[in-house]
């Protein structure tokens, strides 16, 4: 295969990465928005607030190893690590410094495993984690923020789920919020990778706006764009369907080419296109193949069509393998930060009064 080569038009994401992280590490203003962010992960989400101005108050996430990347990336912010069900909204509020209405944006992304439509088939309506959500409301009637921002995989409004998504947007507009929900493919703001996402967004009643979604203003960045000149890191070879790799053509998986329709998994990036979804198993048979060589993608590599600048750094784990499979998979797991960017920018904008960071 022909190795990726620098064109002058392909350094323009190099650079709103850069400047992004840039703005990231601005001093804030006392009067800066704010924001919790409950299910944190790695930080995502967190890094595309504050890439947007806002200053993060509290974080929840009871994972280790995502709490260790994020404590490494956020000294600043408070951590509550622990399960989400024994944080009292008293606690998270007391955490935060707050009062009850105080708090500009509440933002969580509930885990999504018995939505998802990667389990080809298998999506379980009845999943314990399809009900952490109420765990986020029961924290958005506690906090009682003036916005607030939830995430998760498309697969909710889908077939068998689609009951369960209506009754979560019923659920969220009860507790005194105009709420609305949209697709959203984070390709359309500025992130090298197709990445489509159920977004709602509601505004506290009391401010008497509606939401609305961001407009997409970005052209959409390719592969070859984001991952040249990255930085050098750990990486997997194929093992499982290693013959089947060495044949895959740009965007094709090994379950288009393999017999048994086995390895859909692992796919052969097109370096003339955005990514397809990272996701948050990464294996040595399943992942992103680099567009042209005989390995998947490095942990910065994979940050970078993540839109993670690569200043962000990743807790360190033996052996290798364990560091590699956390880091992608955090960076799988998580909302990339450009695009939280464009929705905290806009929720800003729109029910924040504009107010500068």
């Amino acid at each position: 295969m022909p190795r990726l080569r620098l064109r002058v038009r392909d350094v323009g994401y190099l650079d709103a990465l850069e400047e992004a992280w840039r703005a990231h590490r601005r001093r804030r203003k006392r009067d800066a928005p704010t924001v919790v962010s409950t299910f944190a992960g790695i930080g995502g989400s967190s890094l595309g607030y504050s890439m947007a101005g806002y200053r993060e108050l509290l974080a929840v996430e009871w994972e280790e190893d995502p709490v260790r990347t994020f404590r490494l990336n956020f000294p600043g912010v408070h951590v509550h690590h622990g399960d989400i069900k024994a944080l009292s909204g008293r606690e998270a509020l007391d955490l935060a410094g707050l009062e009850p209405g105080e708090l500009d944006v509440l933002d969580g992304s509930p885990p999504c495993q018995g939505f998802s439509t990667t389990t080809r088939g298998r999506r379980d309506a009845s999943d314990p984690r399809n009900d952490l959500f109420l765990e986020f409301v029961r924290l958005l009637d506690a906090l009682r923020p003036r916005a607030f921002v939830m995430e998760n995989v498309t697969g909710m409004v889908k077939g068998m789920m689609k009951p369960i998504f209506v009754e979560i947007l019923r659920t969220l507009k009860a507790q005194g919020y105009r709420a609305r929900s949209w697709m959203l493919n984070a390709a359309h703001y500025g992130v090298p990778q197709a990445r489509r996402r159920v977004i709602f967004i509601g505004y506290r009643e009391d401010l008497g706006v509606d939401p609305t979604s961001p407009p997409p203003a970005e052209r959409p960045i390719p592969v070859r764009e984001a991952i040249l000149g990255a930085p050098d890191g750990p990486f997997f070879r194929p093992k499982s369907y290693a013959k089947w790799a060495r044949q895959l053509r740009p965007g094709q998986c090994v379950g288009d080419i393999h017999p048994k329709g086995h390895g859909y998994n692992m796919v052969r990036l097109d370096a003339s296109k955005p990514a397809p979804t990272l996701t948050k198993t990464h294996t040595t048979a399943i992942g992103h193949l680099h567009p042209t060589e005989e390995r998947f993608l490095s942990v910065p590599e994979a940050a970078r069509i993540s839109s993670f600048p690569d200043q962000f750094a990743f807790a360190p784990l033996e052996p290798e393998s364990k560091y590699i499979a956390a880091a992608v998979g955090g960076l799988g797991n998580c909302v990339p930060p450009i695009f939280m960017r464009a929705i905290a920018s806009h929720v800003r904008a729109e029910a924040l009064g504009g107010r500068d960071a």
